[in-house]
């Protein structure tokens, strides 16, 4: 049976008050990489691919870090505060909490693009935890610059320079989605595909063709940063953004087992 893990907290300032991000952390084999998950823009650890992998790293004696960023699920903070720099700092304050010595981490939509952040700081440190593999689902690096702005409408610009944020309807619940201009100026500071994306380990990115939100060309746009590692992209025909149907959850979990086992995909 999954052993139910108990919530904790590690805590972060970002410079206006000390704020508690929310964890899940899965005890698991050393002798084995941790997996680590940077949920979407807006999402949380509880999440259907994440609860998922978590069952997942219960069958397999995996450890696993699960996190919300500020402002996200049940961390403290405000979600229109967020931007690109204040969740990448989260997200390394989690992985310094659970200080596991191996990790591949599972990051979807904007949390592919956190996810390419994290181990371009975490390869700076001497003694950051060894990064084993990536998988991307759907991934949407630079999405602020790449595909939020260049379709902005005149109202859109004028509810940003008037009020600092504007709306659009989601497709994904009766909230609708915020952005801020503090989240799209941040986006310009934290580009990843402006030039070559040293990883240093293994890639796979997993995007469906029917994706709205990020169209598969930028999964291509993106493996073209990506010419040193050694990158899998998997089209799903029929996938959509969510990528969280039982298919998808299969495909997703055989990607993560190969990254943990890379013997089993020989």
């Amino acid at each position: 049976m999954q052993q139910d893990i108990a919530l904790s907290y590690t805590q972060i300032d970002h410079g206006d008050g000390p704020l508690k991000i929310a964890m899940r952390l899965r005890p698991g084999n050393t002798d084995k990489p941790a997996l680590v998950w940077f949920s979407g823009y807006g999402s949380d650890m509880l999440g259907t691919k994440a609860e998922a992998l978590d069952a997942y790293a219960a069958e397999e004696n995996l450890a696993m870090i699960r996190f919300d960023y500020t402002g996200h699920g049940e961390s403290e903070g405000a979600f229109a505060d967020g931007t690109i720099s204040r969740w990448l700092a989260d997200s390394l304050a989690a992985i310094d909490h659970a200080a596991p010595e191996r990790i591949i981490i599972i990051g979807s939509s904007m949390g592919g693009w956190l996810a390419l952040r994290a181990v371009q700081e975490l390869r700076k440190r001497p003694d950051g935890p060894k990064i084993e593999g990536l998988l991307l689902l759907a991934p949407a690096p630079d999405f602020t610059n790449e595909l939020i702005e260049p379709g902005l409408k005149e109202a859109e610009c004028k509810a940003l320079a008037d009020k600092g944020y504007f709306e659009e309807a989601s497709i994904y619940g009766p909230e609708p989605t915020i952005y801020t201009a503090n989240l799209l100026d941040d986006g310009r500071r934290n580009r990843v595909l402006d030039g070559i994306i040293e990883t240093g380990c293994p890639v796979h990115i997993i995007q469906g063709r029917q994706d709205p939100d990020v169209p598969y060309t930028h999964a291509l746009k993106l493996m073209a940063h990506l010419p040193a590692d050694d990158v899998v992209l998997t089209l799903v025909q029929d996938g959509d953004h969510r990528l969280s149907r039982p298919a998808d959850i299969e495909r997703m979990l055989k990607a993560v087992g190969d990254l943990v086992s890379p013997a089993r995909s020989g």
